[in-house]
């Protein structure tokens, strides 16, 4: 009798050694609470930036340039013929060098960054710091010119697109913390770059700083990484969701530049659709071959929903 009773204090000992720590499920709770809460908050901020009047969402139009003269304008007669603005806004001219001058018919209710328009103007490319905004119709609408494989389009936006009038939201996946991965940075040579193939078939080179390294599922996982100029690591991918759950073309997701020790994080609960996923009139990268994922990443951005003009 004496043995059993001992044995059975062994086991109660035991089992109460061999439970979980509270303090360590408390710890858990808060930090899966905490993430949460953290992307809940980047989700909203995400849409705000998304609905704004020059967001994403406003783009009506996109017209490449020819090189030399060509008249502009909302009017039939023009040779770029925009959605927005005068029936006849002016000429834009263009050289070799993908320099740009817009000369107004008149100035009157025309802006350059955000200023009374003055006369003839040099229009600065997004590809060579922050890109001229010509405004039209009281500010509700403008273009920018941007560079894209050597050659220039106008960028055109309106307050009053459809699709963000009719912007209803963006379905995501539940948060999981299981995809905010820790990852292992890679540096590349000093001044590497890499062929990106944008959904225009156009192959621009970017910046290409190195890989991060993660592990999802027991697997390892390896991604090559962008820099557009703004010291963060720009992350273009696809996976097995890619044209079921999420958009098919890519999903993009950043993460900080490396510490010390060449470690940072990638968060997909944070991954999210590019512009072209809203609008036909934007120029996405497309995942270089070694960011397409032979994993279901179920976290981040579901595909658009449709938006009924």
């Amino acid at each position: 009798m004496r043995l059993f009773f001992f044995v059975m204090l062994f086991m109660l000992a035991a089992c109460k050694q061999e439970g979980p720590d509270p303090g360590l499920l408390a710890k858990e709770k808060a930090e899966k609470m905490r993430h949460q809460s953290e992307v809940l908050q980047w989700r909203a901020g995400r849409i705000e930036k998304l609905k704004q009047p020059d967001g994403w969402l406003s783009l009506v139009g996109m017209h490449w340039l020819p090189q030399g003269v060509t008249r502009v304008g909302s009017g039939p007669a023009n040779g770029t013929r925009i959605k927005v603005g005068p029936d006849n806004l002016g000429l834009i001219t263009t050289n070799k060098r993908n320099q740009v001058w817009l000369q107004p018919d008149s100035i009157d209710g025309i802006t350059i960054d955000g200023k009374p328009m003055s006369g003839r103007t040099e229009l600065v490319p997004d590809t060579r710091g922050t890109p001229t905004v010509v405004g039209l119709d009281g500010g509700r609408a403008s273009f920018i010119v941007i560079e894209r494989g050597g050659r220039l389009a106008l960028r055109v936006r309106d307050a009053d697109a459809p699709t963000r009038i009719g912007f209803t939201g963006i379905d995501s996946f539940p948060i999981d913390r299981r995809f905010r991965v820790q990852a292992e940075f890679s540096p590349h040579e000093a001044g590497r770059t890499i062929d990106v193939v944008n959904i225009l078939g156009m192959v621009e080179p970017m910046m290409n700083p190195g890989t991060v390294r993660f592990q999802l599922d027991g697997r390892d996982f390896t991604l090559e990484a962008i820099d557009e100029g703004d010291h963060r690591l720009f992350l273009v991918f696809a996976d097995r969701t890619s044209g079921k759950q999420s958009y098919a073309a890519a999903r993009f997701v950043y993460a900080e530049y490396p510490d010390a020790d060449g470690k940072t994080v990638v968060d997909f609960n944070k991954s999210y659709n590019p512009p072209c996923a809203f609008s036909a009139y934007s120029t996405c990268p497309m995942p270089p071959p070694e960011n397409r994922m032979d994993i279901a990443i179920t976290a981040g951005e579901m595909k658009p929903r449709k938006i009924t003009p």
